[in-house]
């Protein structure tokens, strides 16, 4: 039972990270910026999902990241570098963003973001907090919010599968749905915290072109999907890549995902 456990997982890293697009790709204009976005969803004791990390699993990726030089620097860092408006990002450069608004964010990450002094944005749906029983509270999020480590930003309001809900409903009732779960979550978001919530992570990273346009009448400047590759200067600003992280992506093979990426810009700055 347990060596078909191993396969299972194996086969799901083969297809999260293939090996033979294991560097993190694409060009840029510049050749500085390649920074990969860790996308992270809950954590716990054990594996209870596909997108639950094992919490020991997590506190060795994060000592990994603060014992071998690599900086995680807040997005807005890396958004202000892809406008322009920031000087050159550090050497292996690292975003952590987690989605949803689990309570293990707050229970499981926070103490450890805290204890190495890592930067994190989260993306929240507000309809489930202090609502759903898996959810964090408006007082967790407040006191994350607070410690300076934790920037929040918008999910939409309640996470819909846009494509499902595109098919379900009829064009004006697609149009006043969509609006709603663009406009409310920042109101309600900012009603709630305070500062400014501009960015916005696609739910089961979909998108399209209405969508994109949807966003920024809304008021979002910067939109995030799911694609497995570091955000480069060439990646759109309202579709830009997180790598979705799940519990088999651990140890060798989390240090070969950082090692190649690195591998990847010193490249691109060696030969413009």
């Amino acid at each position: 039972m347990k060596k078909k456990r191993y396969v299972r997982a194996l086969l799901i890293v083969l297809l999260l990270f293939p090996l033979v697009d294991f560097a993190w790709g694409g060009g840029t204009e510049d050749g500085r910026v390649a920074v990969p976005i860790l996308l992270y969803h809950r954590f716990g004791p054990v594996v209870a999902d596909s997108m639950t990390i094992k919490t020991s699993v997590l506190a060795s990726q994060l000592e990994y990241l603060h014992t071998h030089g690599y900086t995680v620097i807040p997005l807005r860092q890396l958004i202000a570098s892809l406008a322009g408006k920031a000087p050159r990002l550090p050497d292996r450069s690292v975003v952590i963003t987690a989605d949803d608004g689990h309570e293990s964010v707050f229970t499981d990450l926070f103490p450890l973001i805290r204890r190495y002094h890592m930067p994190i944005t989260l993306f929240i749906y507000p309809s489930a907090i202090s609502n759903a029983s898996y959810a964090l509270t408006w007082s967790q999020l407040q006191e994350m919010k607070d410690s300076g480590f934790v920037d929040i930003q918008s999910h939409t309001y309640w996470h819909p599968n846009f494509k499902k809900e595109k098919k379900r409903l009829s064009a004006q009732e697609y149009e006043n749905f969509v609006h709603r779960q663009l406009f409310k979550s920042r109101e309600v978001l900012q009603q709630k915290l305070g500062g400014t919530v501009d960015m916005l992570a696609w739910p089961f990273g979909i998108y399209d072109d209405e969508l994109i346009n949807d966003a920024r009448q809304a008021g979002y400047i910067v939109a995030f999907s799911m694609a497995r590759h570091p955000v480069t200067r060439s990646d759109s600003m309202m579709a830009l890549p997180r790598y979705l992280m799940i519990n088999p992506v651990q140890g060798i093979v989390f240090e070969k995902l950082l090692a190649e990426s690195s591998l990847s810009r010193e490249k691109r700055e060696n030969h413009p």
